[in-house]
C-alpha cells in the first residue's frame, strides 16, 4: 500500500473520531493541536507522504482505534509507528 494510500485511509480515521486534518503549507512539523478552540491534525503539505504518515499516526495513537474498522495493512502501518514510538520513548527515559 502506498504512503499516499496510507495518508487517506489515516485521515478517515481521524474524521471517524471528529478529528479533522488540515494540509497546509509553513515552517512547522504538524501533529495534534487546538485552533481556535477546535481540536484538529495539522500536516504539512511541503514534507514528503511518509513523513506525514508517521506525523498522522502518532496523533491517533491514544485514540480508542478498536472501535472503528482499520484495514490490516493500514493497522500494520499504525502498529509499526506505536512500537517505534515506544522504543523512542524507552530511549529518551532517563536511567536510575
Amino acid at each position: 500500500m502506498t504512503d499516499a494510500k496510507v495518508l487517506d485511509a489515516l485521515t478517515e480515521i481521524a474524521s471517524s473520531f471528529d478529528l479533522p486534518v488540515r494540509r497546509e503549507k509553513g515552517n512547522f512539523r504538524g501533529g495534534r493541536c487546538v485552533v481556535g478552540g477546535e481540536e484538529l491534525i495539522l500536516l504539512n503539505k511541503r514534507h514528503p507522504p511518509e513523513v506525514n504518515v508517521a506525523i498522522l499516526a502518532q496523533s491517533l495513537q491514544d485514540l480508542p482505534l478498536d472501535t472503528v474498522y482499520i484495514r490490516p495493512a493500514v493497522r500494520d502501518v499504525l502498529d509499526a509507528h506505536r512500537r517505534a514510538s515506544d522504543v523512542s520513548s524507552a530511549d529518551a527515559s532517563p536511567s536510575s
